[in-house]
């Protein structure tokens, strides 16, 4: 038998293995990848199932209320229309904008020329709402230190101007507080000592909690900041309030599906977190900016209010309610989904007596 002629093909390589530098590369990219894909279907199966038949409207809601009201720009007109919207819902709260405070922690009285009318025309129009004055700064290195005694001591002297004037509460708003400060918890603590025994009511906007054990620190390392609190801390800055207003918003959720169910296990754990003393409020943005922390398409008021009464179950606690961001940027569409999904209710009321409107 002849052998066969030689056809010049060089013999066939074995395939290559994969290098353990690419195998490597492969393994960090699919790690969070694997994580995130875990974490949205875990949101999604949080926004699915049916809310309990009480979970809506307790009659201690809130609006928050933008500097118009204080600065002239707001006058009768604007003060018909929002009497309007709120009518016979569960609003009690009123949290106008009178700040904000210089980075020492001082409050310039031209900042709030016209709150004694804002105040006298808001109780008139709306007899028995509560009117507080919104206090907030941006919070860091070459902003409002609350690690200073000094800045921590004119805030309280601005919270005490506020109350001269004649608001009948102070709500804070901070950010970014780091978990665990001690800086807050001092000025708290300060605040609630001259506030009028049994009258002035203290409040704050919290920050998230967060999801999982160690996100908080995670958070932090990674961004120099955390908008995570640990549950332990909110108890402990929630038992020096009278009122918590969490804001569950600015999530970077994509979709109305993982929001409702970012939201259920936000006030999940707020439940757990905040005691029964303290009235929780879940904040529902009633406004529409888009960014990458914020997508308006998804961050909707009727999807925070099915994560709200998703998340609270069978609780039967009076003091909860929502609170809705902002006044001037809520549409038509934002006031509606309120009202008919969660300050009407299912019925004519609430099954918690006396519940709709306490008295202030």
């Amino acid at each position: 038998m002849t052998t066969p002629p030689d056809s010049g093909r060089a013999e066939p390589r074995p395939p290559r293995r994969p290098s353990r530098l690419w195998l490597t590369i492969v393994i960090l990219i699919s790690i969070p990848v694997l994580i995130l894909a875990a974490g949205g279907a875990s949101l999604y199966l949080l926004s699915v199932g049916a809310s309990a038949p009480d979970s809506y409207t307790r009659g201690g809601d809130a609006v928050w209320l933008g500097h118009a009201w204080v600065d002239g720009r707001n006058g009768d007109r604007q003060l018909a229309a929002l009497a309007a919207r709120l009518r016979d819902t569960g609003v009690r709260d009123l949290y106008v904008h009178t700040g904000p405070l210089n980075y020492d922690g001082t409050l310039p009285a031209s900042l709030y020329p016209r709150a004694a009318w804002a105040i006298t025309s808001l109780h008139r129009v709306m007899p028995g709402v509560r009117v507080h004055a919104w206090l907030g700064q941006r919070v860091g290195q070459g902003r409002l230190d609350l690690s200073s005694p000094v800045v921590r001591g004119n805030i309280v002297r601005a919270a005490g101007q506020a109350l001269a004037v004649g608001f009948q509460g102070v709500h804070y708003n901070f950010e970014p507080v780091p978990d665990g400060d001690p800086g807050l918890l001092d000025l708290l603590d300060r605040t609630r000592a001259v506030m009028p025994p049994g009258r002035g009511v203290l409040s704050m906007s919290v920050h998230h909690i967060e999801p999982l054990p160690g996100m908080s620190l995670v958070g932090g390392l990674l961004l120099g900041h955390t908008k995570w609190w640990t549950p332990g801390y909110l108890t402990q800055v929630a038992r020096r309030l009278d009122q918590v207003a969490l804001m569950s918003y600015d999530t970077a959720q994509p979709t109305e599906a993982l929001y409702s169910g970012y939201v259920r296990r936000q006030t999940q754990l707020a439940l757990a977190a905040v005691p029964p003393s303290t009235h929780l409020l879940m904040g529902v943005p009633a406004y529409h900016d888009d960014n990458w922390t914020h997508h308006a398409s998804a961050e909707t008021v009727s999807a925070a209010i099915q994560g709200i009464r998703l998340g609270l179950g069978g609780d039967t606690r009076a003091g909860f309610g929502v609170a809705l961001y902002v006044d001037f940027a809520a549409t038509d569409a934002d006031w509606n989904a309120y009202r008919r999904e969660w300050a009407e209710g299912p019925g004519s009321g609430p099954s918690i007596p006396g519940a709709r409107r306490p008295s202030p």
